[in-house]
């Protein structure tokens, strides 16, 4: 599948690539000058891939709540918090964004190869006085991300970016929020498909370096997000992927909230941990295998050279005897290994 963007990317010079069902830029000038733009100017990301569900109804916060991990029913309107969508067994679906646009009504941003999972998911377990629509088809999204970033908002919309984080303004037909994926301050602009192209050279034209997904994943594990199907998966919980800080265990049950609750008073198995390679190394990559005391523990789940540390960084769960700061690992790459340590999350701090 293509974006409405597919063109403007070609024309750009963004080299297209598979990633969940969809043909994207995993890069234009290169993913270290991409990543530099984000990290000391601003950077637009193409994110038409998401997916955007809307709820409403005299019972969807109830509906929701009774889907998701975090609290909705204490969301203020207009503005959003993560979640997630989780299996009996506690393990996540899907994580996502709900931003709550008045008293009953509902946008949800989910991740782009779960769209058909997540709607099937949640439409069979409807209930009365609930609307679901999937109307992902008719929007587009942009993300633009960086400390200069408030000056593309100006430019664009005639008005000061709001300070807040987790906040969401309707400008006629579209949403436009202060979340993002990059740890730098920016928002996300939701349009309709149709007025994609436009919206993609005007944020240009203001000033923004184009970036693709090679950016957009450094920028993430630097700040140690976690993506799902891959540090995110429905055999492990969010307890285990560090995540939970988005989960409220006193709200009315849940999804997933027993297993939770059970694995939390039986001690968690292993958790997400975060890396940094203190060897010269080869770039990490996930699926690499991470010994401790010269046995085979666990494998990365995410990796890469971090342009801004100059290091190799990964995440990998690891058994909770090894996953404290400070502890030594290796991770094996083609047959040789290399040190690594594992540290507090997030790997990368802005300077003071």
């Amino acid at each position: 599948m293509r974006t409405p963007l597919y063109d403007s990317h070609v024309a750009a010079g963004g080299r297209m690539v598979g990633f969940a069902g969809w043909d994207m830029p995993v890069q234009y000038s290169g993913i270290l000058a991409e990543h530099k733009a984000v990290r000391e100017g601003v950077g637009v990301f193409d994110i038409s891939h998401m997916g955007e569900f809307f709820v409403g109804g005299p019972g969807s916060v109830a509906w929701l709540d009774s889907l998701l991990t975090n609290n909705v029913a204490s969301l203020p309107d207009g503005t959003a918090q993560y979640s997630l969508l989780l299996n009996e067994r506690g393990g996540i679906i899907d994580d996502l964004i709900v931003y709550r646009l008045g008293a009953e009504n509902f946008l949800l941003v989910v991740n782009a190869s779960m769209i058909d999972e997540d709607a099937a998911w949640m439409t069979n377990r409807l209930v009365e006085g609930v609307t679901f629509e999937n109307r992902s088809a008719e929007f587009a999204a942009l993300a633009i991300q960086g400390p200069l970033a408030g000056g593309i908002f100006e430019k664009l919309f005639g008005r000061g970016m709001p300070a807040a984080r987790n906040r969401i303004l309707q400008i006629g037909g579209d949403f436009v929020v202060t979340t993002g994926y990059t740890g730098e301050v920016g928002f996300e602009w939701i349009l309709p498909a149709t007025e994609a192209t436009a919206a993609w050279q005007r944020t240009l034209e203001a000033g923004a370096t184009p970036c693709g997904l090679g950016a957009r994943d450094t920028l993430r594990l630097e700040m140690c997000y976690p993506l799902n199907g891959s540090d995110l998966s429905p055999d492990r919980t969010p307890l285990q992927a560090g995540l939970g800080y988005f989960v409220d265990l006193e709200k009315a049950d849940f999804v997933g909230r027993a297993a939770l609750v059970a694995q939390k008073l039986a001690g968690l198995p292993d958790r997400l941990c975060a890396l940094r390679v203190t060897d010269k190394a080869p770039p990490i990559r996930p699926h690499y295998p991470v010994w401790v005391d010269g046995k085979p523990v666990s494998e990365t789940t995410s990796g890469a050279l971090s342009p801004s540390l100059g290091e190799g960084i990964a995440l990998a769960y690891l058994p909770g005897e090894f996953s404290k700061p400070g502890q030594e690992v290796e991770i094996e790459v083609r047959g040789k290994r290399f040190r690594a340590c594992v540290r507090k999350k997030p790997l990368y701090q802005k300077a003071s």
